[in-house]
């Protein structure tokens, strides 16, 4: 399949494509796993596409904020069985090389410096759900079902879901999804953190919609540093959150989108920021 082109027209690419890219208002890019038959499953053709993709974004002059769902019943499956199936015949320090590259690959959307949200239309399961956590933020369905069921097939946990998951939902929940590989639902899911809200399927990806422009909205400069100082669960202490704020703020202090933010709040209207 041809490598997946941000600067395309903003239409939706063919169904045949497996990764489906859409550039929409203020800089958000919509990115839709387009395997529905295979529950978006995490297949070598889904990969490609996706690392291509995530690979141009690094290098995307306007981009803003990044979203990912699923089309179909599934936001995705995680990896394929059949996937699993042939590790049987690969030494452990092949499946070492391969799996690492997996996981960067799928994982690679935690190293935007834009922020990236997970909007779950249906069941997240294993990798596909440690892609989601790798998001800044996640919104889901009631119906959607998040899990980790890795010891049920009979393997370790991957794609850094033992530091993805305790990272948003504490360690107590971790080790019970993990060694359970408990299903958690709708209420359930936003009672630990492990989404932000939960929407009816039919308004999800509108409302999703809505948070990321929200947020493309505001000053550029200012939600990549702040987003850069909670990453990997924020600041290892008090005093180094001090001193990182006494960098990024004075930064942002020296930027025109001060001075548009000061003038847009003293004249009560929305600010036009421009990440100068």
């Amino acid at each position: 399949m041809p490598d997946a082109q941000i600067d395309a027209p903003d239409t939706v690419p063919s169904g045949d494509d497996a990764l489906v890219i859409e550039r929409l208002d203020h800089g958000v890019v919509l990115l839709r796993l387009n395997l529905p038959d295979r529950r978006n499953a995490m297949t070598d053709e889904l990969t490609e596409a996706w690392q291509a993709a995530i690979g141009q974004l690094r290098t995307h002059p306007d981009l803003r904020v990044v979203v990912v769902t699923g089309e179909g019943k599934a936001f995705s499956a995680g990896g394929e069985l059949a996937w699993l199936e042939k590790s049987a015949t690969m030494t452990p320090d092949q499946l070492r090389t391969r799996m690492l590259s997996f996981y960067r690959a799928w994982l690679g959307i935690r190293t935007l410096d834009v922020p990236s949200i997970a909007a779950l239309n249906g069941a997240a399961v294993g990798a596909g759900l440690a892609m989601a956590l790798a998001c800044d933020l996640r919104y889901a369905t009631p119906e959607a079902g998040l899990s980790m069921p890795f010891t049920s097939l009979g393997i370790h946990p991957g794609m850094a879901s033992t530091f993805l998951l305790p990272e948003v939902v504490g360690l107590g929940v971790a080790r019970e999804m993990l060694l359970t590989g408990r299903v958690l639902r709708g209420a359930d899911a936003l009672a630990v953190g492990l989404v932000n809200q939960i929407f009816p399927a039919d308004t999800l990806l509108a409302k999703v919609l809505d948070i990321a422009s929200t947020i493309a909205t505001r000053a550029p400069i200012a939600t990549r540093l702040t987003r850069q100082a909670l990453t990997d669960g924020g600041h290892l202490s008090f005093e180094a959150a001090l001193k990182w704020e006494a960098i990024a703020q004075p930064l942002t202090m020296a930027t025109e989108d001060l001075v548009e933010g000061i003038a847009a709040a003293k004249q009560r209207r929305s600010p036009r920021f421009t990440g100068r």
